[in-house]
């Protein structure tokens, strides 16, 4: 039996609004993420969903309570949702960052991790969701690394080819697993 899996980013953060590439520090939601946050929950709240899992990083897990706080659904936090730590490089402008993504495919930021590592982290938490939320209809609140991490598990599209385009925000990715 499978599992039918919700993808939504975290919403807009104050970082967001300053052009700044959060990565492993903790991020707070902005005015705008705040109410979008809202309307996850409107969106998601009467949609089957059994239970919210979500980064630990703060602007994540504050998604998670405004989206679904206060109702039946449990919210579960996990690490390895967390986005790709960019170790020294976390919080420096997003444009700059990014310019070069290619070259941190297989070599990790200083002091941090590479895309790869940092998808084989979210494919760990996808592996351990059978042994408990099979047949059930789950959401996932994460960040760039986990959308890809999907991507390339379900839907076969190799990391190579994904690490080059800039990531689309969306109102919800679903997923058969």
């Amino acid at each position: 039996m499978g599992i039918e899996l919700v993808f939504e980013t975290h919403s807009w953060s104050e970082d967001n609004d300053l052009g700044l590439a959060t990565g492993w520090l903790p991020g707070r939601l902005s005015e705008r993420g705040l109410g979008l946050a809202a309307e996850l929950g409107d969106r998601r709240r009467n949609d089957g969903i059994t239970a919210v899992f979500t980064s630990d990083l703060y602007r994540a897990v504050e998604t998670a309570n405004i989206a679904f706080g206060g109702t039946e659904v449990p919210i579960l936090h996990d690490w390895r949702l967390r986005e790709c730590d960019y170790g020294r490089l976390n919080g420096m402008p997003a444009a700059e960052l990014h310019q070069d993504k290619q070259a941190y495919l297989d070599q990790p930021y200083p002091g941090g991790e590479s895309w790869r590592q940092a998808i084989a982290r979210v494919n760990g938490f996808l592996d351990d969701l059978p042994s408990r939320w099979s047949g059930q209809r789950v959401l996932v609140i994460g960040h760039v690394a986990t959308g890809w991490a999907l991507d390339e598990r379900v839907k076969g599209i190799r990391l190579d080819d994904q690490i080059g385009s800039p990531f689309a925000w969306r109102e919800g990715w679903e997923y058969r697993l």
